[in-house]
């Protein structure tokens, strides 16, 4: 027997269900909620018909086979025979994230194609997958971060079952996967949810339209909506955790705010699956209240990217100071994100003008996570220039080092383990054309302000500028990528193999450094990390009496004196006695 169909549209006074060639009047209930029964069967095609307007997909789409404006279709979720009964994510604190754009890691750009990958990732070490948003967006390629059927696999990619196939090959091989998912705004194009009931509010703003109404008149339904969007891909699909993208935009002065919520029912969720569950905000806040303890007036939230060792790594080995890295470059920057993981905890910052941040008191690394590259990172420049493009050999080196055995959590950006020279641009495909020009001219406004001509700047309406992303599978094979692959693989062994570099203890990092001469040496316990920034060869002490070199990113001796005679722009992993 098909299950009824029920959608939530307060604002229309008449609602019908089309499916099947013919159109159904749907009963009203109470709250909002319309119901026709019996429903469309499994595979049938769907939609809603408004106050005579329409069809419209549902607003919870399972499957949008023919885009964001065509019709739903029914799935049966349960169908999918499943394999990995067994399978449960390893802990976070020993997590090596990769993440991934599934339109570009693979020259096929589906969910299917990246599972061919999956012996080479568990190869490399990591042990999570981050893919950046897979649900339904406009056109045929994109980042994902202007979907609008938030419930439903992109078709392009493959569609439900094929996603479901990735995530269970990946436990097949030992990986777990995170999703990435966007609950501060809607796409512009296919945007249908306002036309059925108050998910937008005007009383607050972000920089892609009306904020989502999660704390006005009839936000509980509109809650509703989000948490059980992400219980389904928990649930439905087997993601191990998701990536919360810019809550600093999600607008909620609720006494129990919707991310505290989305916490306590994802915590519900993984009692029911007996499996653990992670959530892993994005924030340019510098607020630890996101992952602090409930007990503590906290959100409950397991970790948050750190957007501040980014800053202060990349300003340090770069030398840029444009932007928010003027904020950063120096040395004691570098030295306070790894003992404190935020450079700004309160005090003035020069980019915002204000003070800024707050310190994240009772927390350990396990909380954050590190990375010298991400999506933001390279494509919010107006080339796409990875760190490859960047920092010689020995930089990307050091940068991979730091990364690895710092206290955080570490996050790969794809490509980067062999320092790709493949850019990762910023690219849409809009069919809207009006649309279309406005972002193209939007973007090269936005670096035209920087000193950009406009000629330089790639057009992201391009197919071409899509295709340049794509990862190149032939450079791990050629010899300086793969010394630089090779370089990563050592790091991931040693930070897996050594529980003392994934305790997340930050109050028992030191850091001592020099800004004149420009070294840096990091201890972690038994570890010592010596890093010559500088443009000459330098003997840096790393630590009393003779320790032995695990990793040196160049040909060392033996240390003589618990010092190291280190190359310019090279790293040294050292082991002390006893």
């Amino acid at each position: 027997m098909t299950q009824p169909v029920r959608v939530w549209a307060p604002f229309p006074r008449v609602v019908e269900l089309q499916a099947n060639g013919r159109r159904l009047a749907m009963t009203p209930g109470e709250s909002g909620w319309w119901t026709a029964s019996p429903g469309p069967a499994p595979g049938s095609d769907y939609g809603f018909i408004l106050d005579g307007a329409g069809p419209f997909p549902d607003p919870r789409s399972h499957w949008q086979p023919n885009g964001i404006n065509g019709l739903s279709r029914v799935l049966d979720q349960d169908a999918f025979r499943w394999t990995d009964t067994h399978w449960r994510a390893p802990p976070l604190s020993t997590a090596v994230i990769y993440e991934l754009h599934i339109g570009t890691f693979t020259a096929e750009g589906t969910f299917d194609a990246a599972i061919e990958k999956l012996e080479y990732l568990a190869g490399l070490g990591v042990t999570h997958l981050e893919i950046m948003p897979v649900n339904e967006f406009s056109g045929a390629r994109g980042w994902g971060y202007d979907g609008v059927n938030l419930y439903a696999p992109h078709h392009i990619y493959g569609g439900p079952d094929a996603l479901k196939r990735l995530v269970g090959a990946c436990h097949g091989r030992g990986l777990a996967v995170l999703l990435d998912v966007v609950y501060n705004h809607l796409g512009p194009v296919g945007n249908h949810l306002g036309k059925f009931g108050p998910y937008f509010t005007k009383r607050y703003s972000s920089p892609w339209g009306e904020g989502i109404n999660f704390d006005g008149a009839d936000c509980g339904e509109v809650r509703r909506f989000f948490c059980d969007n992400a219980l389904m891909w928990l649930r439905d699909y087997h993601f191990d955790g998701l990536r919360i993208d810019a809550v600093h935009a999600i607008f909620d002065a609720s006494a129990v705010p919707f991310l505290e919520q989305l916490g306590l029912e994802v915590q519900q969720c993984e009692a029911l699956l007996n499996r653990p569950l992670v959530l892993i905000p994005e924030s340019d806040l510098n607020d630890p209240r996101l992952i602090w303890p409930r007990t503590r007036g906290g959100f409950g939230l397991d970790a948050q990217w750190s957007d501040d060792f980014h800053h202060a790594l990349h300003a340090v080995l770069t030398g840029e100071r444009d932007g928010y890295y003027v904020d950063f470059g120096a040395l004691a920057d570098l030295a306070k994100a790894l003992r404190r993981a935020f450079v700004y905890d309160g005090q003035h910052s020069i980019f915002r003008r204000r003070p800024h941040g707050r310190p994240p008191t009772g927390l350990d690394g396990r909380h954050f996570l590190g990375y010298m590259q991400n999506h933001d990172q390279i494509g919010n420049r107006a080339l796409g220039e990875r760190s490859s493009h960047l920092l010689n050999t020995g930089r990307l080196k050091i940068a991979a080092a730091l990364v690895m055995t710092a206290p955080f959590v570490p996050l790969l950006f794809q490509g980067e383990e062999w320092g790709a020279r493949t850019p990762f641009l910023y690219f849409t495909d809009h069919q809207d054309e009006a649309l279309g020009e406005r972002v193209r001219q939007g973007r090269r406004r936005e670096f035209a302000g920087r000193g950009w001509a406009e000629g330089r700047v790639p057009d992201p309406q391009a197919r071409e500028t899509f295709e340049r992303s794509k990862l190149d599978w032939s450079e791990p094979f050629q010899a300086t990528h793969a010394d630089l692959l090779n370089w990563h693989q050592r790091l991931i062994a040693l930070r897996r193999n050594e529980p003392v570099l994934c305790n997340g203890r930050m109050d028992q990092v030191e850091v001592r450094y020099d800004e004149t001469e420009n070294w840096l040496v990091m201890e972690r316990g038994p570890f010592v990390v010596g890093c010559n920034l500088g443009p000459a060869a330098r003997k840096i002490r790393l630590c009393p009496g003779d320790c032995r070199v695990a990793l040196s990113s160049m040909p060392l001796d033996q240390s003589s004196n618990g010092a190291v005679e280190l190359p310019a722009d090279s790293v040294v992993i050292a082991i002390r006695p006893g």
